[in-house]
């Protein structure tokens, strides 16, 4: 039988269906068991095993990375499998912890640990912190769209406020799909229908993020709206037309960043979102992590031009504290010819001009040379 003939019932399936509740969460566990050595991509597992759905995977390995099964990077995300996960042998870890109430900002500034294991650093914001008004906004039902150029801190503000976070990457690629869920093949011929982060942030009171929304096509961010005005319910076209209401607790928030190719902010999309709040690079932050002070100076230039439209590229925390790892590691004039090489090729001489005023004139782009 075609799985989207299954008759109506109105309810989730039950264990006894003949589903396997938890199948693709084994599976993206059991790939990356079998390349314990390998920091792979969410769409190399997601080619790998064959499944639908790259955000369905993406939601198995965050909820691996933050039970301590899988190291998280950014930049992509990439995972990889740690001893932990080897031992638990594709066990699901317990549901995350919701996220706490707050009516009133506590103003603490200490670091909160996002599901990385990386350390976020409150930033002011409304008279308190950033991660305590976005929480105060969370209790309120107000959704907030952040904006600013990528690697200012967009992605680690928001899995610092809220630990029981689930996330849609956006790209051009990104469909209905992806929110709402899909059907999965199973090794013995039958489907299993994978529900996506939009119904499972429903359904379990939690909170979603939409980064790179601008990225995805207005007609599939359509799906979202229902879900974020009045009535909190949608429903499920591909699976019997299934009714979700959202439960206490579910939230909607979205990055933005202007300025990308394709990134296009609709006045659908804006009128949305009741706070719009801007993202930048905190450059006291950026010296409190190490970063060198040339470094710094150079990004604070070359932000100053791509605010005023002469480049359209400029160094984020991100990039600065890449720029520090890399100059612990392999030096300092190899960080900066790194630096260079980052910038995109339209830029690089202008990128060039600000970072030999600070770091002297023998600069060029991070390249193999002859053989020693």
């Amino acid at each position: 039988m075609d799985p989207a003939t299954t008759p109506t019932t109105g309810a989730p399936p039950d264990p006894g269906d003949g589903r396997r509740p938890g199948y693709l969460y084994r599976q993206v566990a059991a790939y990356l068991a079998a390349h314990p050595d390998q920091v792979l991509k969410v769409g190399e597992i997601t080619t790998a095993i064959a499944a639908r759905s790259t955000g369905a995977v993406f939601e198995a390995l965050k909820k691996m990375a933050a039970a301590g099964y899988a190291t998280h990077h950014t930049g992509p995300h990439r995972f990889q499998i740690t001893q932990a996960g080897i031992n638990a042998a594709g066990t699901m870890p317990p549901p995350a912890p919701r996220a706490p109430r707050q009516g009133r900002g506590t103003g603490r500034r200490q670091p909160v640990t996002r599901p990385n294991g990386d350390l976020y650093f409150p930033r002011k914001l409304a008279g308190a912190t950033d991660v305590d008004v976005l929480r105060r906004l969370r209790d309120k039902r107000i959704p907030v769209l952040l904006y600013g150029p990528p690697g200012t801190g967009k992605t680690a503000l928001v899995e610092a406020a809220f630990p029981d976070l689930l996330t849609v990457a956006g790209t051009g690629d990104t469909v209905v799909e992806d929110f709402l869920g899909n059907f999965i093949p199973l090794p013995d011929g039958g489907f299993e229908f994978v529900y996506g982060p939009l119904v499972t942030a429903m359904r379990e009171g939690r909170a979603l993020l939409v980064d790179d929304a601008t990225l995805i096509p207005p007609k599939v961010l359509a799906v979202l709206y229902p879900a974020m005005d009045g009535r909190r319910v949608i429903t499920i076209p591909g699976y019997r037309n299934e009714r979700v209401e959202a439960a206490d607790g579910f939230y909607v928030i979205a990055g933005h960043n202007p300025g990308v190719h394709g990134a296009i902010l609709t006045e659908a999309l804006a009128s949305r979102f009741d706070v719009h709040i801007e993202v930048t690079t905190d450059w006291d932050l950026a010296r409190h992590l190490g970063v060198p002070r040339p470094a710094i100076e150079a990004a604070i230039t070359l932000n100053a031009d791509l605010a005023a439209g002469r480049v359209s590229w400029a160094p984020q925390l991100r990039e600065l504290l890449g720029f520090t790892r890399v100059s612990k590691t392999l030096g300092a004039a190899a960080a900066v010819a790194n630096l260079v090489g980052r910038a995109p090729q339209e830029d690089r001489e202008h990128v060039l001009a600000a970072l030999r005023a600070r770091f002297g004139a023998d600069i060029t782009p991070l390249t193999l040379g002859k053989q020693r």
